[in-house]
């Protein structure tokens, strides 16, 4: 008797996946305020109804492409960084994981976060919270990488993790933010040389950041 239910739970799931993902990419060039139940359902092979039943609300439909954004950076930076060394070497697995994933254009418009917590930094509200959780999530990472490496001895005395994190993500999405606008792929490049030139201002083994 559970065997129906079961499969139609796996239904659902791939659904709402399929929907999702979709969301994500339409989100990530037009943000999440133009998504629509009508108009993912012309996108993807489910009903308007069908969506609506899944997700309920607006809100809860970018809610969850939120949460689901946050799965595919998790998996194209986090995950890919983990194979290096904490400290040091991760942070710079970072910033490496973080050019591609955004130069490979992942999603469509860039970095899906700088694209919606743009559209919703002056905002109250679940979606606003849940777009500064992920951010500071990532923020956090990078300063713990930062704090490791200073107290491995990789990054010189009296360096502030904070700082360096805080000029990291600003160089990350600067390149993310020109790239976009410009077209113009040279700057990573550009990006990924005054990042290494700040972790080596820092004190870093210049060997370390390649």
């Amino acid at each position: 008797m559970n065997e129906p239910t079961d499969l139609r739970r796996l239904r659902g799931d791939r659904t709402r996946r399929a929907v999702l993902d979709h969301a994500v990419q339409e989100a990530s060039v037009r943000g999440l305020d133009a998504l629509s139940f009508g108009a993912l359902a012309e996108a993807v092979p489910v009903n308007k109804s069908g969506i609506a039943g899944l997700f309920g609300s607006k809100e809860r439909l970018q809610l969850a492409a939120v949460e689901r954004a946050t799965e595919i950076y998790t998996e194209h930076v986090i995950v890919r960084a983990r194979s290096a060394d904490r400290g040091l070497a991760r942070l710079w697995a970072l910033v490496l994981a973080w050019t591609e994933y955004s130069r490979a254009r992942v999603f469509q418009g860039g970095c899906f976060f700088r694209t919606v917590e743009i559209e919703f930094d002056m905002r109250d509200g679940a979606v606003h919270d849940a777009v500064v959780a992920a951010q500071r999530s990532w923020e956090s990472y990078l300063v713990h990488q930062a704090q490791l490496a200073l107290d491995a001895g990789e990054l010189a005395p009296g360096t502030d993790p904070d700082q360096v994190a805080f000029e990291i993500n600003a160089l990350l999405n600067a390149a993310n933010d020109r790239s976009v606008l410009l077209r113009d792929d040279a700057v990573y490049e550009r990006a990924l040389a005054a990042a290494r030139a700040l972790l080596v201002a820092h004190g870093a083994d210049l060997a370390t950041l390649r």
